[in-house]
């Protein structure tokens, strides 16, 4: 009877996790460049257990578990600012945060600091670096399909746009960045993938099914703590029966 409880309990805490995803997806449905998460399910251990002297096999419920992000383009968005710039396929723009580590971002909201540099939203130096020439405007600034970046007559640089083999494994560092790891890869040169001045890329979360998912989920939930009310219920009347 314990291991209705227990499986039970681990549906309650996987449904948990989704809900939580959902609710992270549906609070960035505006970020911009933000990929959706994707959550599966998994059984866990299956047990043998002597029912009145016949050996069964009961499972122990089910865990959640991110398996990665929806990589599917975002919309792009005209905003008509020079210093916004979206991705066109496959690929992230590298940054360098302020403790010195590289991270990918798909956000491509940039920005000027006080040293000219150009920094994303957050403050994360572009890698490698630009810096607009003394005195020149963000207007002037003037960014071709393959990254070339031009203030005037003159070129500053490049963005550089790369890829993992596993996009999915990236991992989030908050502030709509992503770290490379030994499972997703090392970041390289990306083929195929253009930059679209002007524009930016919106989130790729699906809100009405992520409301679809989040009411599943609930229900779920639901469900499962009707369950241990009942196991609990069937607990108690056994250890009465014992008991008298």
């Amino acid at each position: 009877m314990l291991e209705g409880l227990y499986a039970a309990a681990s549906g309650m805490e996987a449904q948990q996790q989704q809900l939580d995803a959902i609710g992270n997806d549906l609070a960035n449905a505006s970020t911009t460049g933000y990929k959706a998460e994707r959550v599966g399910f998994r059984e866990l251990l299956y047990n043998q257990v002597d029912l009145a002297g016949t050996v069964t096999t009961q499972g122990a419920g089910a865990a959640a578990q991110t398996i990665g992000r929806d990589q599917a383009q975002g919309s792009i968005q005209s905003t008509g600012n020079p210093l916004d710039v979206a991705i066109e396929g496959p690929g992230f723009f590298t940054v360098r945060r302020p403790g010195g580590t590289v991270a990918l971002t798909r956000d491509g909201s940039l920005q000027v600091n006080a040293k000219g540099q150009l920094t994303t939203a957050e403050g994360a130096l572009l890698d490698p670096p630009l810096t607009l020439p003394r005195g020149s405007s963000p207007s002037e600034v003037a960014i071709s399909p393959d990254g070339t970046v031009s203030v005037g007559t003159k070129t500053i640089g490049r963005l550089a746009l790369v890829t993992v083999a596993s996009p999915d494994h990236l991992l989030a560092a908050g502030g709509n960045l992503f770290t490379a790891n030994a499972s997703s890869g090392r970041p390289r040169p990306t083929p195929g993938a253009t930059i679209k001045q002007g524009a930016l890329e919106g989130s790729n979360v699906d809100v009405g099914n992520d409301m679809v998912q989040m009411m599943g989920a609930q229900r779920s939930y639901q469900l499962e703590s009707s369950a241990i009310q009942t196991e609990n219920q069937m607990l108690s009347i056994a250890n009465q029966l014992v008991t008298s």
